[in-house]
């Protein structure tokens, strides 16, 4: 199963992909400001072009946990690319992702190696099952 990751920012988001089998995330790029118009369209031709049947997106919850405001906007971006994208959508805890990206040597984005970060933990978890 083919899923795309991504890690939400008002400014910026960060996309990642898995392979076909599920197995491996590896970063794409970044998104501009992925809630307007223009960013749910770029969003939904990447959905597309690389055949994904899932789309998991970074929930950032407070080192404790807790559901705050970036909560609250990443809830609603869902809901707008839910009206744009006709696969399902899942939320997944991205504590951390960024610092791990940030640790990650790399030439990708650092928002896109954080979508690939939490992208493979999704995969792992899934994988676990």
């Amino acid at each position: 199963m083919r899923a795309l990751g991504l890690d939400y920012g008002l400014a910026r988001t960060g996309v990642a992909v898995s392979d076909a089998t599920g197995t491996l995330a590896r970063p794409v790029g970044v998104v501009e400001r992925a809630a307007a118009e223009a960013g749910l369209s770029r969003l939904a031709a990447l959905v597309a072009e690389h055949g994904a049947e899932v789309v998991v997106v970074g929930l950032p919850l407070t080192l404790r946990g807790e559901r705050g405001e970036q909560v609250r906007a990443t809830e609603s971006f869902v809901e707008s690319l839910r009206t744009r994208i006709g696969v399902p959508i899942e939320t997944y805890d991205e504590r951390f992702t960024t610092a791990l990206a940030s640790q990650t040597p790399s030439d990708a984005p650092e928002d896109a190696l954080a979508a690939a970060h939490l992208l493979q933990g999704w995969l792992d978890r899934r994988g676990s099952r």
